[in-house]
């Protein structure tokens, strides 16, 4: 399997070239040259393999000849044996289609985890085979981060810094990144927003000098191989509901469209995903590129759902690749024109194209807490402020009488005061994390400016030499 930059300037990568690198020295997106294709028969030979064995084969076209399919295996046999539910991705009925698709049993309690454990296991691996030492830095609004951290603290030929907005997580997420102890990882609060940490990010690796002396990767999902793990969990789901014998729909709360995006690579793969959700908070370009064509930047505003206070989803970029028929001048006019204007030149074609398979929704902040209190009445089930917004998309937009599988991407736990203000009491964390708000933290706060930044990770990571 090689891979193209959506921009087209950029020289075709193995999967472990992709894994490296993250961002395109063009500044595209890395894709795949073509998307492999389950047969029919092949899916339903997926049924009933443990999630484990199930994700190897699905990630494995992806990988090609970089990784061996036995160590391949392997790897995803030790990323997911830790997971506190031993279906890895246990699917929970709520109505007679509606299904809760719970991603939130990893180690930091999100949907991050599921993509990140295995993250962890291939950059170790591939450093080793290549004998390399990376400098990871990443952008978080919240859950990337503490998954990211948690994945690679402590990993030998690793540094990893990433940045997270000062003041614009919940505590529960800033703690579980600032509270590891390790040499390998530097914690950074911005004073800005997400789209000003990703900014930053996406400037250190447009600043070849930089880029090369660091030898920086990426776990955001700007990483293909980010977005190549989230896509099993999808085929899982769709399977346990009757795939590939019967259509499904998915809803997926969303920011920065990674986690769609692999919805729907997995119907490119064969997957009968009749229609895509995107559930968006106050923070609602998506919504409104898919209501009005109006994919323009405004202000970020805090919310409920940190996760998803983004106003520039990154990994669009891929799916507007694809629409616009692979064509890599289009796409990086649009993204010149998007960047310099604040507004996506989408043309009406393509717009109704994506129409025909994505539906937008959006539910500001006292709708997200009227919704947490009415699926937590009606059914039981307690979903965090991010997931809610999905599940009510669900119920909202789906087709009629068609399974639809909602992403629920972290635990409740994670995002306490929001639960207390919407059904009167705060999530106990598991065991595990129980004394996580008496645990020391360790960061440093910096102001938005690249030069400081990477004037940071350079004096960090030389300290780790």
């Amino acid at each position: 399997m090689r891979y193209v930059s959506t921009r087209g300037h950029a020289a075709e990568l193995d999967f472990a070239g992709v894994l490296l690198a993250g961002l395109a020295e063009d500044g595209g997106l890395y894709v795949p040259t073509a998307w492999p294709v389950f047969s029919a028969p092949a899916l339903r030979a997926l049924r009933g393999l443990p999630y484990a064995e199930l994700a190897a084969r699905v990630i494995a076209p992806f990988v090609g000849e970089s990784i061996p399919f036995r160590d391949l295996q392997a790897m995803c046999r030790r990323a997911y044996a830790q997971f506190d539910s031993k279906a890895v991705v246990p699917l929970v009925q709520l109505d007679s289609s509606l299904f809760a698709l719970e991603l939130f049993h990893g180690p930091t309690l999100a949907f991050k985890d599921l993509a990140l454990q295995l993250a962890g296991h291939l950059f170790e691996y591939v450093l080793a085979n290549q004998d390399k030492r990376v400098r990871i830095v990443g952008a978080t609004s919240g859950d990337t981060g503490s998954a990211a951290i948690e994945a690679m603290a402590g990993r030998d030929k690793i540094d990893i810094t990433i940045l997270h907005p000062a003041g614009k997580t919940s505590e529960v997420q800033r703690r579980q990144m600032t509270t590891v102890r390790a040499a390998n990882v530097l914690n950074v609060a911005v004073e800005g927003n997400f789209d000003d940490c990703q900014d930053l990010v996406k400037a250190m690796f447009a600043d070849t000098d930089f880029r090369t002396d660091m030898g920086l990767s990426a776990v955001n999902s700007i990483n293909w191989a980010r977005i190549a793990a989230q896509i099993p969990y999808y085929v899982s789901a769709a399977l346990a509901l009757g795939a590939p014998d019967r259509e499904v729909a998915v809803a997926v709360p969303t920011g920065n469209f990674g986690n769609v995006l692999a919805a729907w690579a997995a119907s490119k793969m064969g997957v009968p995903v009749e229609k895509f959700i995107v559930a968006s908070n106050r923070n609602d370009i998506l919504f409104r590129f898919l209501s009005a064509n109006d994919m323009s930047v405004r202000e970020v505003t805090p919310s409920y759902s940190p996760s998803m206070d983004i106003g520039v989803s990154s990994n669009f970029e891929r799916l507007l690749f694809e629409f616009l028929d692979r064509d890599t001048d289009y796409t990086a006019s649009t993204l010149r024109d998007f960047r310099t204007t604040g507004k996506m030149p989408v043309p009406d074609t393509v717009w109704h194209a994506v129409k025909r398979q994505f539906t937008g929704y959006r539910l500001d902040d006292a709708g997200t807490l009227t919704e947490i209190a009415k699926f937590y009445r009606e059914t039981g089930y307690l979903a965090d402020p991010h997931s809610v917004i999905g599940l009510a998309a669900a119920r909202e937009c789906a087709p009629v009488g068609m399974p639809v599988i909602a992403v629920v991407t972290a635990h409740p736990a994670k995002f306490p005061d929001a639960m207390e203000k919407a059904v009167g009491f705060r999530p106990a964390l598991p065991a595990r994390l129980a004394d996580l708000y008496e645990r020391e933290e360790f960061l440093v706060h910096a102001p938005n400016d690249l030069a400081h930044i990477e004037g940071l990770v350079r004096n960090f990571a030389n300290r780790n030499v």
